[in-house]
């Protein structure tokens, strides 16, 4: 799987650390603030926040720490934006980010020096863009049988693998707080439900070299205090991952 599951693998291998703990944490209250403020409280008449919460589930984030976001909104004035950047990194890999931000400018330009300082570019929107498809993913615990598969496909599956004991299922973005609903009611054990860009057309990484300055830039991108989600159409066997330093 390329791209954004990719990472997320590299992330899982290097360890929990406490400072990216805390501000990832942030960045997901942040996205349960919007939430909030969008469309109340209600869990099930607002699937953004219930998404929100359900990331906010996957990476452990305590239970104190989500309510405190979903009560912050009524002291919390500020007014959020959301912006989407893409560009182009080393070795002809486009990314794709998304980010929450006060200050456009800043974010724009904070963004565009992190892209220029690993090698980078920042381009229009639209630039990489037709490199991907938006939509829904869905990580679960559990293999899917014929049957369940059946079951799903009549709620909005599109499309699933597995790696690594984890299926990934796949939906258009806009079923995926109702496909989320239905799999959380078959007991099964959601480890994230996101939208997500997922590559269409991938690059292909060899050297682990190239390896690592991609892993760089998408950790400068990441540890930005504005970006939410970074997604990449890298690909790259694990055994490379495996001798890397990441």
């Amino acid at each position: 799987m390329a791209g954004h599951s990719k990472f997320k693998n590299i992330q899982f291998r290097k360890g929990a650390q406490d400072k990216k703990r805390a501000k990832q944490f942030s960045k997901i209250g942040r996205e349960i603030q919007i939430a909030v403020k969008i469309a109340g409280t209600d869990i099930e008449s607002n699937p953004r926040l219930r998404l929100a919460i359900t990331k906010a589930r996957s990476v452990n984030m305590p239970k104190d720490n989500v309510d405190r976001a979903i009560n912050k909104n009524n002291s919390d004035t500020t007014e959020y934006s959301e912006v989407r950047y893409e560009g182009y990194g080393p070795f002809g890999t486009a990314f794709i980010v998304e980010a929450l931000t006060d200050n456009k400018n800043r974010t724009a330009s904070e963004i565009r020096s992190i892209f220029s300082k690993n090698g980078g570019n920042l381009g229009e929107t639209g630039s990489v863009s037709f490199n991907f498809d938006k939509v829904g993913e869905i990580q679960i615990k559990s293999e899917i049988n014929d049957r369940l598969l059946e079951e799903l496909l009549e709620h909005g599956l599109e499309d699933y693998s597995v790696e690594d004991n984890i299926t990934n299922i796949y939906c258009k973005f806009e079923s995926l707080a109702s496909l989320e609903k239905v799999i959380m009611e078959k007991g099964l054990d959601v480890e994230s439900a996101l939208i997500v860009w997922k590559p269409n057309l991938t690059v292909k990484i060899e050297k682990e070299d190239e390896l690592n300055r991609l892993i760089k830039l998408n950790d400068d991108l990441e540890d930005n205090d504005d970006v939410q989600n970074c997604f990449s159409n890298l690909d790259f066997d694990s055994s490379l991952l495996d001798n890397s330093n990441a």
